[in-house]
């Protein structure tokens, strides 16, 4: 008799992921648990009561990042690095007051008195300088919950809030190192009002505990901004990030590569720097990072070094070296200066942000001259195709490789303009752009038609204004036929 088997219930797939993140939200919780109750007596239960407020504490913070940005789904180095700022933050914080308890019950000073020394705005500065302010500001609020908890102060979370902010909006745009002590002598500042407010506030006044709490306090930008100079390579180092404080480093003309690019091909060196100019003035219309944009427009051709020959801008001989090589050839030699220039990045140790645009700045366009010159020569037998004459990509994945895209396009392009009037320039600049969107080598970047109109606009008005015209010098005649271009030179005016 045959009986029916009841179906088998399908296994759900573990998504990895999950359990990868599981496993960091169990880690970091339990790092700040004990940072927090270490060398105190809790029962289990507080102890346990600690951990899931903290782990509360985690996935909002989590929540508001995959609101924030999306792609953080699957980026653990981000996840990791936040974890890890937040640990380090509490664990530093933490050590420090143990020493602090020390050395106060040897003077017989309270220990809560020197409580606001305590440099957890750290964290904070670290992250709007590794990140972004958003995750700064999000991350300052976590911090100050987790600090209140730890000395079950609200008025402690407040002084961490207005010291972390402090920090975080004090190294916007940091341009200079120096910019880290600047927004340390900020937190110093704050960090002495906020504190004696709240010393007020207790109704707890006297002049030697106010004296106390104002230098404690007083120190506590120095230590963040000591801190902060200390950890940031070393962040910048193991988690392959970064900032504007290492992309201006970049910027020194003095820089090996640089020195070669020059020495090696002038014309792509000129044309770097005027590609630099024209990314960063973009990039600052439509509001993404004009550091980057000018860094990587500097290094985008380098690869070009290796055969600098081939390349118009460093020919200096009539005869082109492409005379005498097919299309195909030609073509080949080309696209390599992407490869190259990808290898000489990593060998020197460039940022991959830096490394991610040299690969991109060509997406798959084609290379125009060379294809119609091999449709026009070939035969049956050989057939052309578009896909050989194209760079192998990838396309710009983000909004400054585009800039940089576009820049390098239209600053070559309009080195072929007889007539450089505004008019022509702005025609050029939007055939050239025009057919960048046509052939999908903008489809990946996230630029909106409203930052494309911004480029087109500080493209033109930078272009026109580089080919301006200058008056005749009396006694000089450039355009004369004649090899002695210098003639009789004006004459001075006499005063009388």
């Amino acid at each position: 008799m045959k009986t029916d088997k009841l179906p088998e219930k399908k296994k759900l797939p573990v998504d990895k992921n999950v359990l990868l993140k599981v496993a960091l939200l169990i880690a970091f919780t339990t790092v700040l648990n004990v940072s927090l109750v270490a060398g105190n007596e809790f029962t289990a239960g507080a102890i346990v009561g600690y951990g899931l407020v903290i782990a509360l504490l985690l996935l909002i913070l989590y929540k508001d990042f995959i609101r924030y940005k999306p792609q953080i789904k699957n980026d653990f180095k981000l996840l990791i690095l936040i974890g890890s700022l937040l640990s380090g933050n509490f664990i530093i914080g933490r050590t420090l007051f143990y020493f602090l308890q020390g050395f106060n019950n040897l003077l017989g000073v309270d220990p809560f008195l020197t409580v606001y020394a305590i440099p957890l705005a750290t964290g904070s500065v670290l992250a709007a300088l590794l990140i972004d302010i958003h995750t700064a500001i999000v991350f300052t609020v976590i911090t100050s919950l987790i600090g209140g908890l730890w000395l079950n102060n609200p008025l402690y979370s407040v002084f961490i809030f207005a010291t972390g902010l402090t920090g975080a909006f004090g190294v916007i745009r940091c341009k200079k190192r120096s910019a880290i002590w600047r927004a340390g002598s900020y937190i110093s500042l704050v960090s002495v009002a906020a504190g004696l407010i709240i010393f007020l506030f207790r109704e707890q006044f006297s002049a030697t505990d106010s004296l106390i709490i104002a230098s404690s306090a007083f120190s506590n930008g120095i230590l963040v901004a000591t801190l902060v100079s200390a950890l940031l390579p070393i962040c910048e180092y193991l988690f392959k990030l970064t900032t504007d404080i290492s992309l201006l480093e970049l910027l020194d003309l003095n820089q090996p590569l640089m020195r070669e690019l020059l020495v090696e091909a002038p014309g792509t060196y000129h044309h770097s720097i005027i590609v630099g100019n024209l990314a960063e003035a973009a990039a600052e219309a439509v509001g993404v990072n004009p550091l980057l944009a000018r860094v990587s427009a500097y290094y985008h051709d380098i690869g070009k070094i290796k055969m600098p020959e081939y390349f118009v801008e460093n020919q200096v001989a009539s005869v082109s070296k492409h005379d005498k090589l097919t299309p195909r050839m030609s073509s080949l030699i080309l696209l390599s200066h992407v490869k190259e220039g990808v290898e000489l990045a990593k060998k020197h140790k460039l940022p991959q942000s830096v490394i991610d645009i040299i690969q991109q700045h060509h997406g798959t366009s084609i290379q125009t001259f060379f294809f119609q010159r091999a449709r026009e020569q070939h035969d049956a037998l050989t057939p052309v195709t578009e896909e050989d004459f194209r760079y192998p990509g990838p396309k710009p994945q983000s909004r400054v490789a585009a800039l940089v895209l576009m820049a390098d396009a239209v600053e070559a392009a309009s080195r072929v303009l007889s007539d450089t009037s505004p008019a022509r320039v702005s025609l050029l600049v939007d055939r050239i752009i025009n057919h960048c969107f046509i052939d999908g080598q903008l489809d990946n970047c996230e630029l909106t038609f409203k930052d494309i109109r911004e480029i087109k606009t500080h493209f033109v008005y930078l272009l026109s204004s580089m080919y301006h015209k200058r008056v005749q010098y009396p006694g000089f005649e450039f355009e004369s036929e004649n090899e002695n271009t210098y003639t009789k030179p004006a004459k001075a005016q006499t005063f009388k």
